[in-house]
Order: C-alpha cells, then sequence, then structure tokens
C-alpha cells in the first residue's frame, strides 16, 4: 500500500517560500466484491520502523478500529443505496 520509494523532488518554489513535499503515511484502502466489503490500512515504511513495539501494538489495534468503523460504515451506506435483487429460488 504505501510506497517504499521517496516522492520525487517538487520543482524550486518561488523566492522566499517552502518547498512542499506530499508524502503518504497512512492509508486506509475500503473495497468491495459483491456484498464483501473488505477495508485495510498501510503505514509509511520508514514510520513503521521508528516506532517501538508498543507504540506499534497501540497503532495497529487502533487502525483495527479504524477499519471496522470505516468498513461497518461502508456496508450500511452500500445497503441503503442498492438493495439485494430479488432470488431465483
Amino acid at each position: 500500500m504505501a510506497s517504499q520509494v521517496p516522492p520525487q523532488k517538487p520543482a524550486p518554489s518561488p523566492a522566499g517560500s517552502q518547498d512542499v513535499w506530499d508524502v503518504e503515511l497512512l492509508h486506509v484502502h475500503v473495497s468491495r466484491k459483491g456484498q464483501l466489503v473488505n477495508a485495510e490500512w498501510a503505514l509509511h515504511p520508514q514510520i513503521k520502523s521508528d516506532l517501538s513495539a508498543d507504540e506499534w501494538k497501540e497503532l495497529g489495534e487502533l487502525m483495527s478500529k479504524v477499519t471496522a468503523i470505516v468498513g461497518h460504515r461502508f456496508s450500511q451506506v452500500l445497503g441503503e443505496a442498492e438493495p439485494m435483487p430479488p432470488g431465483n429460488a
């Protein structure tokens, strides 16, 4: 998910301004296949390597909650927008 390749340096800024870098630090991806909703997350590799074991564990627990909330909400919205078609039993 998060790229291990550093972003290319932007073009020089006009005099007096600062360079701005866009770096994806955290990524949450929610997808669906039929009625199955999947939520995943990823962290920039440098941040991951900078975290202690306890911090990594805490982040994992928090992001599990985030993906559960986002995935659940996505399922709710999907259910309201696209009712199940009648079956062919």
